[in-house]
């Protein structure tokens, strides 16, 4: 059987990682982890093709521990007592379990107690947000890990290995790849290594060698092998991210025409993955409170135009980004928490008030916990005056309301009614 580019390059040890440097460069986690050999169950999320299948096989690799790999959605219980039964008899197995955000209450049931006494090391595998879409039961029992796609460099270093690999790249083909068609093949699928890799190998397999013996590669050949087009933003030097720099700064500008225009970069380079991630911030970030159904807006649309896919994603992205741009704009939610949470990384905490603590239990009065707690509700409008915050920080402020939108404003004159309102 023929294997594909990507499976035979992927990493045998954690040294091998293209990338994902904030997890496995020197010193960091999954790295200290792997050379302490304490290595623990996690989850690692992101977009597709970005190495969480090969940071997985690597873990396994440089700890010498058996590796294996299950699909949630399409392995049963069957398949899991397997590698129980291997684990008991062998030690301990490093299961890979992709899409595991599908793992069912049976299979789950399973697993946790092989978790709990380690003779599985449990690699979740998604696409997902783990924290909504996986059961606390399983995300309790794992350190969860963000994977981001790989940047260029990465790319091209991993594309590089590829071409003089002579043991399971390409090296043996003796390929020349232009200087244009590098630069498309690392630009244009949004960090996706694996789409790379396999555009590559159909690219230098369905191609000639010349007179010389020489597999010349140019733009051409690539754009036809991986089905997309060099952009004219990158023949001019622009770079990726300033796309989609000016794609958020244009709709937050309130310039309609630009950011359907760079939205349309985007999208014509296959990136629809960056376009749906940065609406989303937009909405929250710069439109906010002004105008939160615009923000609920958005959320449905960018869900469609996934659903949809490319070309006819276009259509709810373009719905949603003329939605943004012409909407009031405010930055004053993010404002509030990066303020608030400026002052908890600088040590601003102090006690929770006794009054707020919890009192469901034996013993909570006489430690004062709940003890003159005013239960809002019993109270005309349902609002009573009490300190929540410590005593140390009681009179901070962090959301400083503007005047951009009717709901805000309201939220304004609510909030300024309540905070002019002195504790004793």
């Amino acid at each position: 059987m023929q294997q594909p580019l990507a499976y035979k390059m992927r990493p045998k040890t954690i040294d091998d990682i293209v990338g994902q440097e904030h997890l496995v460069g020197p010193g960091k986690i999954i790295r200290r982890m792997v050379d302490a050999k304490l290595l623990s169950s996690m989850i690692l999320y992101g977009p597709p093709g970005i190495g969480k299948t090969s940071i997985a096989s690597a873990i396994a690799g440089s700890t010498k521990y058996a590796f294996r790999t299950l699909n949630a959605a399409t392995d049963g219980q069957k398949e899991l007592k397997i590698i129980a039964e291997e684990a008991k008899m062998s030690g301990t197995v490093v299961l890979l379990l992709d899409e595991i955000h599908r793992l069912n209450k049976t299979k789950q049931d399973f697993l946790l107690p092989l978790l709990e006494q380690g003779s599985i090391i449990l690699i979740g595998a998604t696409t997902e947000n783990p924290y909504i879409n996986i059961s606390p039961a399983i995300r309790s029992r794992t350190q969860i890990f963000e994977l981001y796609p790989l940047n260029e460099h990465d790319l091209e270093k991993a594309v590089k290995r590829a071409l003089v690999d002579k043991e399971v790249g390409l090296g043996e083909l003796n390929i020349e790849l232009d200087d244009t068609a590098m630069k498309l093949l690392v630009t244009s699928t949004n960090g996706d290594l694996r789409s790379i890799l396999n555009g590559l190998e159909l690219a230098a397999k369905s191609t000639n060698p010349n007179e010389k013996g020489i597999i010349h590669l140019t733009l051409e050949i690539i754009e036809e092998s991986i089905q997309r087009k060099a952009l004219t933003a990158d023949k001019d030097g622009d770079g990726h991210y300033d796309v989609i720099s000016a794609f958020q700064k244009s709709i937050r500008g309130s310039d309609t025409n630009a950011a359907l225009h760079y939205m349309g970069r985007l999208l014509e380079a296959g990136d629809l993955v960056s376009v749906v991630r940065r609406l989303t911030v937009c909405a929250y970030e710069d439109i906010g409170l002004a105008n939160p159904q615009a923000c609920a807006r958005t959320v449905e649309a960018t869900q469609a135009a996934l659903s949809l896919g490319l070309p006819e994603a276009k259509i709810p992205l373009a719905v949603a980004v003329i939605d943004l741009c012409l909407s009031p704009k405010s930055n004053s939610a993010m404002t509030a928490i990066d303020a608030a949470m400026s002052d908890i990384q600088s040590g601003k905490t102090g006690n929770i008030p006794d009054h707020l603590k919890d009192s469901h239990y034996k013993g909570a009065e006489k430690l004062g916990h709940g003890v003159g707690y005013k239960y809002p509700h019993n109270y005309p409008s349902d609002w009573v005056a009490q300190q929540y915050l410590p005593d140390n920080i009681k009179d901070s402020l962090y959301y400083e309301p503007k005047d951009t939108g009717k709901y805000e404003q309201a939220l304004k004159q609510q909030y300024k009614k309540l905070n002019n309102i002195h504790i004793d």
